[in-house]
């Protein structure tokens, strides 16, 4: 049974009374030694609570989607096929997914699919993808905004988000826990936002519960590759997305909010913006990252040590979001040490650092972004 699926709720609320009607039925019939009959009714007090507390898990997991599945769950979900240098990435055409240079390679036709997670609206396709230039396999949810079918757009190419998870985190947490397209497809009608293609891509990588940090480590795994050119480069091929990264942007939340920040500034030839609700800068915000534990990669994975240290500043937009102690002041050393054209804009909020405070933010940090991605008439 699927760990987000309707059945496995299901099965957890029915475990939960007939433990303890199991429990209250059978506690004085046990017969045999004193120690059988204690082992007995130890049995049947540990089932009833582990039964009441694997549906409080489940009602969470699936409120939030915390996990996507068994696997993820497990630490048994290794996306990793291969991990093979990446080839250098041209920047002849300014285009958001960084090819190479040479012959281009063929297209990346993908099969796409309802997303099987009733949290997760109909609307939301997926596929499974193989990175060709990462050598990471996992799955990819897109949704098309009101317009793209429609007959007046039909030569439109339309701007692109990414939206990353924090960790651990499923790639169905923008679409089924902030509600992200239901609540920006009316305004994308009203034209107050932007007519963005949005891009989920798994971001929990590898097993044993190991954060990548979305960096490519050697000999390990190319998560930034996966989520900077290989997600791209699928989105280009089989959707009217616009190849310009003036019109790409990249979100996340959490560990998902450093990601994005850090693409942004690393790659302002891929991105024009980025949105970052309570993320952070040191990598040791997720202490058992792969960049956290790796000096060399903490320091370089840093935003604001990408954003001092760049040659020129980066033609990057921030809106980099936190209250006190969780995000706020990070967002206020971008600010300080950002030079035009770089602009951040931190937003104090209020609320714990959980998907309740992040989803009421999601229509002003779109309106905000479509001030630098603005709606292209059809």
């Amino acid at each position: 049974m699927e760990l987000t699926g309707d059945p496995f709720l299901y099965l957890c609320y029915l475990l939960v009374p007939l433990s303890i009607a199991l429990l209250m039925l059978c506690w004085s019939r046990i017969r045999g030694p004193q120690a059988v009959r204690f082992a007995g009714r130890l049995g049947m007090v540990l089932f009833a609570q582990v039964t009441a507390v694997m549906l409080v898990f489940v009602l969470v997991n699936n409120a939030n989607l915390i996990y996507g599945g068994w696997d993820d769950l497990l630490g048994d979900s290794n996306h990793v096929r291969a991990v093979p240098v990446p080839p250098a990435a041209g920047d002849s055409g300014g285009g958001a997914a960084g090819g190479g240079g040479g012959s281009p390679a063929a297209k990346v036709v993908q099969q796409f699919s309802p997303v099987n997670d009733n949290a997760v609206p109909k609307d939301v396709k997926t596929t499974d993808l193989k990175g060709r230039l990462s050598g990471v396999d996992g799955e990819v949810l897109v949704w098309t905004p009101p317009q793209y079918d429609d007959p007046a757009y039909k030569d439109t190419q339309f701007p692109v988000v990414e939206l990353l998870a924090g960790f651990p985190g499923s790639s169905s947490t923008w679409f089924g826990t902030l509600d992200v397209s239901k609540q920006l497809a009316p305004l994308m009608k009203s034209g107050q936002v932007a007519p963005f293609i949005l891009v989920s891509p798994r971001v929990v990588l590898l097993g044993n519960h190991v954060d990548t940090g979305c960096a490519d480590v050697p000999g390990k795994v190319n998560a930034e590759t996966w989520l900077s050119r290989d997600v791209p480069q699928m989105v280009l091929d089989n959707f009217r997305a616009d190849p310009s990264s003036a019109r790409w942007a990249v979100a996340g939340f959490s560990a998902g909010g450093h990601c994005a920040t850090r693409l942004a500034l690393d790659h302002p030839e891929r991105y024009r913006a980025a949105i970052s609700m309570s993320g952070y800068n040191d990598p040791m915000g997720e202490s058992d990252s792969l960049t956290a534990k790796d000096p060399h990669l903490r320091e370089v994975s840093n935003p604001l040590y990408i954003l001092t240290h760049a040659a020129t500043p980066p033609n990057v937009a921030l809106y980099v979001t936190g209250r006190k102690g969780d995000g706020l002041e990070d967002a206020q050393a971008l600010q300080k040490a950002a030079k035009a054209p770089t602009t951040v804009t931190p937003i104090e909020s209020t609320g714990p650092h959980l998907t309740a405070t992040w989803k009421p933010m999601v229509p002003d940090a779109f309106r905000w972004l479509t001030q630098y991605i603005p709606v292209k008439a059809g």
